[in-house]
């Protein structure tokens, strides 16, 4: 815990990320996650409650959609989603598979909108959903534009840990990557967070070549194969960012 942390408003945020990881849960198994006395436990429960954070079905504990409101608003600022999504939406539709916005915010990738083709694969991540940069092509390409410093910063903070048999989880060999990531202009991901999904990732930058966020399509990996996957996919990829970046900086 940082020197100037409160506490309780980190055992605040512990209870609401355990009701969300935890799909609902009960004031005991709160308690016992946590290791909190039941009493503790239910009193930040009941302020959550008359606050509208969290709603309480038959003794479960829910995340409530109060959340959205904070989620919408912050998403709404950022000029990056209002231009980009309905170029994502665009490359959803004529890919068939699922097309995805990424922005980083404390060293972790979030989802900001998914947009799905006719053919696309639903997949447990969500809007809102953060995920390691090192294991997605979206958090690549978002890397391989940042400041070294800022890098280390982002690895040291958030480690690298292993999401399947592919992540890849050397510094020096992310280092290589990342290198021909910028050379190239766009990222690959063969099952690095999710087995068996595929996907190509494009950064989306501004005039000062700024890193923004990314823009990807994914797909099962029996779909993204030879020319489709390394050609096809990422010239069009290039083409809907070079049309996002345009129309950040003249709209």
């Amino acid at each position: 815990m940082g020197k100037n942390s409160i506490k309780s408003i980190k055992t605040t945020f512990e209870i609401v990320g355990t009701i969300q990881e935890r799909g609902g849960t009960t004031l005991t198994e709160l308690s016992t996650a946590l290791d909190i006395p039941t009493s503790t436990a239910y009193n930040y429960l009941q302020t959550l409650e008359e606050e509208e954070y969290v709603v309480s079905e038959d003794g479960t504990y829910h995340v409530g959609l109060r959340f959205l409101e904070h989620g919408a608003h912050a998403r709404s600022r950022m000029k990056l989603f209002d231009v980009a999504v309905p170029e994502v939406d665009k490359l959803a539709e004529q890919t068939n598979e699922l097309a995805n916005l990424l922005v980083e915010e404390h060293g972790r990738g979030i989802y900001l909108h998914r947009a799905y083709g006719d053919e696309a694969v639903k997949v447990e991540a969500h809007v809102g959903t953060r995920v390691y940069l090192h294991s997605t092509a979206l958090g690549k390409a978002i890397l391989a534009h940042l400041p070294e410093q800022r890098r280390q910063e982002i690895f040291e903070r958030q480690g690298l840990p292993q999401r399947t048999d592919k992540t890849v989880t050397d510094p020096d060999e992310i280092a290589d990557q990342l290198q021909q990531i910028e050379d190239r202009g766009y990222a690959f991901d063969s099952g690095e967070r999710i087995k068996g999904l595929r996907c190509v990732a494009a950064p989306v930058l501004s005039t000062s070549g700024r890193v923004l966020g990314a823009v990807s399509v994914s797909g099962p990996a029996n779909r993204f194969r030879k020319q489709r996957f390394r050609e096809e996919l990422p010239r069009k990829l290039l083409e809907v960012v070079n049309v996002i970046e345009l129309n950040i900086t003249h709209s």
